[in-house]
């Protein structure tokens, strides 16, 4: 019973190390938007496919995309439904699902199989068209009202399934505690707030950070890494 456990385990650990090991990699079959976004455009009927969850794919998605990925269950009886002669365009919250769902696409003899970069992130971070069951809480108005309001603001823009932003948060905390009343802190998630992100055209990435003082930018960061020096040494400047 204990050996079971144990190569249960391993074969976990295993799995898991394969996934972060293609999330982090990026694949030759991964193109920016500009050559993901004029690929589409050249087929008549693109064969786009969602690689992240249910949930996130019911909240919002590329416009024409199905959703599936390889931990799906009627994974083999999706792409049977696919023209393995025409091109497949894939993409998630990143590039990690989507990437690993390309690779996969051109082992079992597929022609053609994208990645898009950036994830949904990057396409409607940059005013892509998309579909969203829902309003932004967050109009470009409103936000620029925030920005022009106050001295300094940190803009923290992400997703509620983007790992990354998770790792985000305790930071932000940090450097509230540091800064106070001072420095004005606005969450905005891809989940409730879609259009805004869209309407600022300047997203490519989850997370990205913005620094505004006196409503000009004095940094933009993608990531988290070194966030409160980067911040820190922003504002030390000005």
């Amino acid at each position: 019973m204990k050996n079971k456990i144990f190569k249960n385990s391993i074969s976990t650990f295993l799995l898991l190390f394969t996934i972060i090991g293609f999330s982090q990699t990026k694949s030759a079959n991964t193109v920016s938007l500009d050559v993901f976004y004029s690929k589409i455009q050249a087929e008549k009927n693109p064969q786009i496919i969602d690689a992240r969850g249910a949930e996130e794919f019911a909240l919002n998605h590329l416009l024409g995309a199905v959703n599936f990925n390889l931990e799906s269950k009627d994974y083999a009886q999706q792409i049977a439904k696919l023209d393995k002669s025409k091109p497949v365009f894939t993409y998630s919250i990143g590039a990690g699902r989507s990437v690993w769902l390309a690779d996969d696409l051109l082992k079992k003899g597929f022609k053609q199989a994208y990645s898009l970069e950036g994830g949904i992130a990057n396409w409607i971070g940059s005013g892509k068209p998309f579909f969203a069951n829902s309003k932004s809480k967050l109009s470009l108005a409103e936000y620029n009202k925030i920005i022009s309001d106050n001295k300094t603001v940190l803009v923290d823009i992400g997703s509620v399934y983007c790992g990354a932003c998770k790792k985000v948060k305790p930071v932000l905390e940090t450097i509230k505690a540091q800064y106070g009343s001072n420095l004005k802190i606005v969450e905005i998630d891809l989940e409730d707030n879609t259009q805004v992100i869209a309407d600022l055209k300047t997203i490519k990435v989850f997370p990205t950070l913005i620094l505004y003082q006196n409503g000009k930018i004095i940094l933009k960061k993608e990531g988290f890494e070194n966030l409160k020096n980067d911040v820190d040494l922003a504002l030390a400047s000005k």
